[in-house]
């Protein structure tokens, strides 16, 4: 018998499995063997008509089957590589192919990977699940991992197997659940997806819960990332920021949707290059220091504005490839711009494709629908308490900072994850072990979460949008805390805008809702929102919250700006309310650009960025934002003119900062100040320039040595109708 001649094999019940597609460890049968004094090799090619083994010829069909073998004798072993080439033409078309075989490589997969992600502590996970090109052996390819345990087979589908499913089955790397193929010769950008036999023989198809990139949506396909790193040139922003005291420095953030800030002429997605260049000049020119972006993780749904998330690692394909959006955040570090996003830990959407039942049993989703469903939302919940789940999570929190140079996560719908019970009725929700209705699985993530991102990441900060009286928000966890830095002050943009929607002639019925926030502003590290959330579903743009005429409208608007700016805690603007926007947002257009054409809206815009200027400059409103040695009450119970003062202070600095809720001009108005002297307005809200009414104090007025509320001299102002007012005392230098 010569070296090419093959003994009639049987097929045994392994080889019957792998033909079927339920073989569960197909390297025991596919590659190189030893076979007697000899060695065997075996592919699987359901499509190929014939097989061609380089170095030694045409390889055998086994009866009733599309397995090909060739037996290696003698010198044969010897031609044939370790990482050999399959040649084969296809049945359909008779095309011809070529390929180095996947079976010919021992895993690659580390086993501490393997122990730290079991363990819950792998906090780059993404290095090694996913997909990534890979050299090996001096060979080029992908190496595939996928975490999917208990199921009966793994294949790697897409464009270069025909998606069919039998062609790259995955080696199955034990009791951690993961599964690992190498496919050599495929390419940056490549289709692929992951098909699952599951427990049960339920046939299904999933997207890469590690991709790191996918195609547009309706397509929801992965695809292979390019692996050329982006170059880097935010060295001096990234120093800086290890070094940021945030809790004493100014922080004002722009918040921005991408998708309806500016569209293309033809109403098409902007790209991230095409962003950079308009976005950053015009928020350095309102004087932001951060823009907040709405969820940019890939999501198949427009209308859910990123956060029913279906791709936690890949950028959406939306408006360019994953470096553009790098080189976009690089290019706002390089402008003095921090970029902070919005992150979506509590809840995933349903979608077939994507993580939900993704064994075909709940596997990210906590099994007890008691505890893996938003039932108001439609949505599953994260099971924290699964070490490779909360991996997913934490290795993601790390790989937006790490990859992208993000400079933090504002984490949404956090009191959603601290609550069994929330949004459910009795008997809907299910204890934790002592009864209670803490998640604490999720309370022990956030934690976690937190303390490796401060850790990791100096100057990196953390923002709740939390809506409870839940303790300790943004305390350290050594204190007894979740560890966040910041939390959105839900309670003060309630109180707030419910003030303003009031008629002015009723607002001293309802004086309290703007003193009551100083009976908690300093338990946490607040921001001060007026959020996406509060321009949609009904409820109307900020301009059009505001009672009354036209003009008393924009006065309101004015005067709500300012009392945010004002107001101890750092500041959070929606896009668009910088323009007075009329209608609500609407996430399939763009803004209403063309209302900078007005007067009055340009007003607005104008306020909006010398609020910002003043509140950068003015160490008083900002150094002690969350310490009450930074806020003093001149008068608080002025209820019946609706008028509010205190002062902002740091030191020696201070500003008198005086608010009139209603339209009517108040004169001869005398509060309290610390010393005498001449004191400058800084800010008018009724100036000619904002749109108003040009009412005030000739632009200074005197102090004299007359106490008044407890206060060593005081002045007497006239207060614009809808006005704020902050003055300044002029220093003997000035």
């Amino acid at each position: 018998m010569n070296d090419t001649t093959p003994r009639k094999p049987a097929l045994d019940p392994a080889l019957q499995a792998l033909q079927r597609g339920e073989l569960h460890d197909p390297f025991s049968v596919l590659g190189r063997h030893p076979d007697g004094d000899g060695e065997i090799i075996r592919a699987f090619l359901p499509s190929a008509d014939q097989v061609a083994l380089e170095g030694f010829g045409k390889m055998t069909r086994l009866p009733d089957s599309d397995l090909f073998i060739a037996e290696l004798r003698g010198d044969a072993m010897r031609r044939v590589p370790p990482h050999y080439r399959l040649e084969w033409s296809e049945k359909s078309d008779g095309s011809r192919h070529s390929a180095v075989s996947p079976y010919s490589f021992l895993p690659l997969t580390g086993d501490l990977d393997l122990y730290l992600f079991g363990e819950g502590r792998h906090h780059h996970a993404y290095r090694f699940l996913g997909a990534r090109m890979r050299e090996v052996d001096g060979i080029m390819g992908c190496l595939f991992a996928v975490w999917a345990p208990a199921v009966r087979r793994v294949s790697v589908v897409g464009d270069f197997n025909a998606w069919n499913g039998l062609r790259h089955p995955m080696r199955n790397l034990g009791a951690s659940g993961v599964w690992e193929l190498f496919i050599p010769g495929l390419q940056p950008g490549d289709l692929y997806k992951f098909e699952i036999l599951g427990r049960h023989r339920q046939l299904l198809l999933k997207a890469d819960p590690y991709g790191q990139a996918m195609t547009l949506r309706p397509d929801t396909a992965s695809r292979i990332p390019d692996p050329t790193q982006h170059r880097w040139r935010d060295e001096a922003w990234m120093r800086e920021r290890a070094e940021w005291d945030w809790q004493h420095e100014p922080l004002t953030t722009y918040e921005v949707h991408l998708g309806s800030w500016r569209r293309g002429e033809d109403g098409r997605f902007l790209s991230y290059g095409e962003i950079a260049d308009a976005l950053i000049p015009y928020v350095q020119e309102l004087g932001y220091t951060h823009i907040e972006l709405l969820p940019v993780s890939e999501h198949p749904l427009d209308e859910s504005w990123g956060y029913q998330v279906s791709g936690y690692y890949a950028p959406t394909a939306r408006f360019g490839a994953p470096n553009e959006l790098r080189d976009f955040i690089d290019r706002c570090h390089q402008a003095g711009l921090g970029v902070l996003l919005d992150w979506v830990p509590a809840h995933f959407p349903r979608d077939e494709f994507a993580l939900a039942r993704f064994t075909g049993e709940p596997l990210y989703e906590h099994a007890d629908p008691r505890r893996g469903e938003h039932k108001d939302w439609g949505t599953l919940v994260f099971d924290y308490g699964r070490n490779e789940v909360k991996n997913f999570l934490l290795s993601n929190a790390v790989y937006w900072l790490e990859e992208f140079h993000i400079d933090g996560l504002r984490v949404d719908a956090v009191a959603s994850m601290l609550y069994l019970d929330y949004s459910r009725n009795d008997g809907e929700w299910l204890p934790n072990e002592y009864g209670g209705r803490e998640n604490l699985d999720a309370i022990a993530f956030l934690k976690e979460m937190n303390e490796v991102l401060h850790q990791r990441f100096p100057g990196a900060i953390t923002v709740a949008e939390e809506s409870t009286a839940w303790p300790m928000i943004s305390r350290p966890v050594w204190m007894g805390g979740l560890g966040f830095s910041m939390k959105w002050n839900m309670g003060w943009m309630n109180d707030t805008l419910e003030y303003f929607a009031h008629d002015p002639v009723h607002r001293r019925y309802h004086h309290e809702r703007l003193t009551f926030s100083q009976l908690y502003a300093y338990t946490e590290n607040f921001v001060l929102p007026l959020s996406h959330d509060e321009v949609v579903h009904g409820k109307r743009s900020l301009l059009e919250k505001m009672p009354g005429d036209d003009w008393q409208k924009f006065a309101n608007l004015r005067l709500l700006l300012a009392w945010q700016a004002a107001h101890p805690g750092k500041k959070l603007l929606f896009m668009g309310g910088e323009l007075a926007q009329r209608a609500e947002w609407d996430a399939s257009r763009e803004l209403e650009w063309r209302l900078l054409d007005q007067p009055s809206h340009q007003g607005i815009h104008g306020l909006a960025r010398d609020l910002n200027r003043l509140y950068r400059e003015h160490i008083a409103l900002h150094r002690h934002d969350f310490e009450s040695e930074g806020f003093r009450w001149i008068d608080c119970h002025d209820s019946e003119q609706s008028v509010l003062s205190f002062l902002r202070q740091a030191g020696d600095a201070h500003l008198l900062c005086v608010f009139n809720f209603t339209p009517v001009p108040r004169y001869h108005y005398r509060i309290g100040a610390p010393e005498p002297g001449r004191y400058r307005e800084i800010l008018n809200s009724d100036a000619e320039c904002y749109g108003g009414s040009n009412q005030g104090n000739h632009g200074a007025v005197l102090a004299e040595p007359v106490p008044w509320m407890g206060f060593n001299a005081s002045l007497e102002l006239t207060l614009p109708p809808l006005g704020a007012l902050w003055l300044q005392r002029e220093t003997n230098e000035a």
